[in-house]
């Protein structure tokens, strides 16, 4: 069988056979995770990622445009990007959608092209890119592409030669980065994104994955969740936008002739009608998603550029009555903006307590074995409600879904970069209301690089990391991110972090005792800090978080 040309139903397929190779192997992928931690979530990142980008695409996987299908995989992979190897996963195929506008099909140029055009993007969005992970077998993998579509007009056989080649950029990669080679792995990013390649390849030979998927409509999966976050602070009568309104309108040549498009101009004219704004456009539709109380005002908007190729009109106060059951649940939430709000990323409900008590206006439920997405952070920025806000994701793999949250909102939205629960302690502390975003932006930065932050978790296999043997069970001690202490023993694992990570300019050590901590351990710990370190103040909060038994500060 030969295939010269992709057109927009075949990629269609492919996407959703590649989002269902994904799914069958993200925990596979999480396993290969560098650190033993139990946090290992790169598969599962990407898959959650992935998911939305094939619901999204199976809305219009009958398009017989290429251009509608990668556009409408770029939209969901966007507003779907969890963690690190998410956001990166989401700008690949967002560039790939730039590298295709205007096409209904693809030749293997046209494909190679747009994968080049899919790196340069993903390449932008990383301010500090590291070699020997997913962006290396991305670029490698582009490169190869170009010169296999030079020898070849035939996409399987193209599609062939690009497995290849990204599994062995895939197989390069502990020699690029050595903390995968001294454990024994390659990138689990890079291995996500062959997975994915896999399934584009199979899907085009008309092949059955192995292990396939359950038969579940993403869509389904995705509406389930849709709205939760107001379900569960308002009640019914509180909707204030009451329709989730959603159109895609052709472009048409004479009423664009009086009503000459733009896209932000557009945009801004929407805004005046409802909130949860998103619009999509390239050169032949346009795509809206808004909660209005007036949708038909909204429809006439749209119809002035072209005819409606689909529609639809949900009566979200009908679907919360129906999910809350009308129990005439209120909580008081002021519509009026306030001046400063903080958005932060906690997982315990000790820990999200506490930075509540410290300032937080709105904290997301996440850390390290869930991520929120990009389109969680922004829902979290508008709850907030507020003129000015501060987003303190706590985690390094929270980091780029904040700043593409960030970029996409209206409000004016500031990311202080804390990669750890102790960081972002120290940055509420920092926070001054009177002073502006960017001198608190500044000031909120500079206090969370000041802490250190210590964390015990066990090992979920055995490894050889950083000159530390490791075996599977263990507790584990890490100072910032790096493994200092190991022992079966729990309590000797906190003495030996202690000492790894206290010195004489020390003066306070807080302890957010985890859920798997119980009171006699803390006991134990506590009596040993106040005869060791006497000089210290010691803080304990009940943090009630999952995986670590102990977080501590140290300042």
């Amino acid at each position: 069988m030969t295939v010269r040309t992709l057109d927009g139903s075949t990629f269609a397929k492919m996407v959703l056979s590649g989002a269902h190779h994904l799914t069958n192997n993200a925990k596979m992928i999480d396993a290969l995770n560098v650190f033993p931690v139990p946090d290992g979530d790169t598969g599962t990142n990407m898959n959650l990622s992935m998911t939305e980008g094939a619901a999204e695409v199976k809305k219009v996987e009958t398009a017989t445009h290429v251009t509608d299908v990668a556009q409408a995989l770029a939209k969901g992979l966007l507003m779907g990007a969890r963690g690190n190897s998410g956001v990166i996963l989401s700008q690949l195929f967002r560039g790939f959608a730039k590298g295709v506008e205007g096409k209904s099909s693809l030749t293997p140029t046209d494909f190679a092209t747009a994968l080049d055009v899919g790196v340069k993007t993903a390449y932008k969005a990383v301010i500090k890119p590291v070699e020997g992970t997913i962006l290396t077998v991305a670029r490698e993998t582009a490169n190869d592409a170009q010169h296999l579509a030079e020898s070849t007009d035939d996409m399987i056989k193209f599609m062939e030669g690009v497995i290849q080649a990204s599994k062995k950029s895939l197989k390069r990669t502990p020699e690029l980065l050595p903390v995968l080679k001294e454990v024994g792995v390659v990138d689990s990013g890079g291995q996500g994104l062959v997975t994915i390649y896999e399934g584009f390849l199979a899907s085009l030979k008309g092949e059955k994955l192995p292990d396939s998927i359950n038969s579940v409509d993403m869509s389904d999966m995705v509406n389930a969740e849709h709205h939760k976050l107001a379900q569960d602070y308002m009640d019914t009568k509180d909707i204030e936008f009451g329709y989730c309104t959603e159109f895609m309108v052709k472009f048409e040549e004479d009423k664009l002739l009086t009503n000459p498009y733009d896209e932000e101009q557009f945009r801004n004219e929407l805004s005046e009608f409802g909130d949860s704004l998103l619009v999509v456009s390239d050169d032949e539709i346009v795509k809206v998603h808004v909660h209005a109380e007036h949708p038909g005002e909204v429809l006439n908007l749209g119809q002035r550029f072209g005819s409606f190729l689909s529609i639809k009109v949900e009566n979200m106060r009908e679907q919360h009555s129906s999910i809350v059951g009308n129990k005439g649940k209120t909580i008081e939430k002021s519509k009026q903006l306030t001046d400063y709000a903080i958005v932060s990323v906690a997982m315990g409900d000790g820990v999200k307590q506490l930075f509540e008590s410290l300032g937080s206006t709105v904290v997301i439920e996440g850390g390290q074995t869930m991520n929120p997405s990009t389109q969680d952070i922004a829902e979290a920025i508008k709850e907030a409600n507020a003129k000015n806000i501060i987003i303190l994701p706590n985690n390094k793999n929270i980091v780029m879904a904040a700043n593409q949250a960030a970029e996409l909102a209206k409000e004016n939205v500031v990311v202080v970069p804390t990669k750890t629960i102790p960081q972002g302690m120290s940055a509420l502390l920092a926070f001054h209301p009177d002073a502006t975003l960017q001198e608190n932006k500044e000031a909120m930065q500079s206090a969370s690089e000041q802490v250190k932050t210590g964390q015990v978790t066990y090992a979920v296999r055995d490894t050889q990391i950083e000159g530390m043997t490791i075996e599977n069970g263990n507790f584990m001690g890490l100072a910032d991110g790096k493994i200092k202490a190991t022992d079966k023993d729990k309590f000797e694992v906190v003495k030996q972090l202690l000492a790894e990570m206290i010195d004489e300019n020390d003066e306070i050590i807080t302890i957010l005792q985890g859920k798997d901590a119980s009171d006699e351990e803390m006991q134990q710990v506590q009596t040993y800090i106040e005869e060791a370190y006497e000089d210290c103040e010691l803080e304990i909060h009940k943090g009630n978080q999952p995986i670590y038994s102990y977080i501590i500060a140290i300042e």
